[in-house]
C-alpha cells in the first residue's frame, strides 16, 4: 500500500510539472522593447550572423530609373547600428540622404532589417565581404541588373 502512494505521489508530481506553464519562446522582439540588442535568430548552426565578420563598411551603387545610378554606403555596427547613406547621381549632386539606426536580423541569421529608412526595402543580404539589396518583398533580385545590387565590403 505504501508503495502504490509513492507512486501516485511521483506520477502526480511528474505531471504537474510536466504541465506546468512554460514561458513562451518568441521568435522576434521589437525594437521598443529591447533598443540596445541585436536579435538573435532561434536557428542553430552555421549562418551569416554568427560564421562570417560582417561588420564594417559596403559600397556600391545601385540602379535608378531616374538618375544615373544611386550611390550606397551602408555601415553595419557590431552592435546592431547602422549609418546608411545614399547619393542620386545626376538629379541633386548635393543632396545626400542619410539614415541612422538599428537593424535586426532574420530568423535564419542571413537577412537583416534596417529599421527606420523610408521608401526603399531596408532588407539585406549578408555574404562574404557582400552584400545584396533585397527587393520590397525580401527576394534577392534576378536579371540582367542582379549584379549591379551587390554592396561590396571596404578594407
Amino acid at each position: 500500500m505504501m508503495h502504490l502512494r509513492v507512486s501516485t505521489f511521483a506520477f502526480l508530481s511528474l505531471l504537474f510539472f510536466a504541465c506546468a506553464e512554460k514561458p513562451a519562446q518568441t521568435e522576434e522582439q521589437t525594437l521598443d522593447q529591447f533598443p540596445e540588442t541585436i536579435e538573435v535568430p532561434l536557428s542553430s548552426g552555421d549562418n551569416s550572423m554568427n560564421s562570417l565578420d560582417w561588420a564594417g563598411t559596403y559600397l556600391g551603387t545601385l540602379p535608378c530609373a531616374d538618375c544615373e545610378g544611386i550611390e550606397t554606403k551602408l555601415v553595419l555596427n557590431q552592435d546592431g547600428s547602422y549609418h546608411y547613406t545614399t547619393h542620386y547621381f545626376g538629379l541633386n549632386d548635393a543632396l545626400e540622404h542619410e539614415y541612422l539606426g538599428k537593424f535586426t536580423w532574420d530568423e535564419s541569421g542571413s537577412v537583416i532589417t534596417l529599421h527606420g529608412v523610408d521608401g526603399i526595402p531596408g532588407k539585406y543580404k549578408v555574404g562574404e565581404n557582400r552584400i545584396w539589396h533585397l527587393d520590397m518583398d525580401g527576394n534577392q533580385i534576378t536579371g540582367a541588373l542582379a549584379d549591379q545590387y551587390i554592396l561590396t565590403k571596404q578594407d
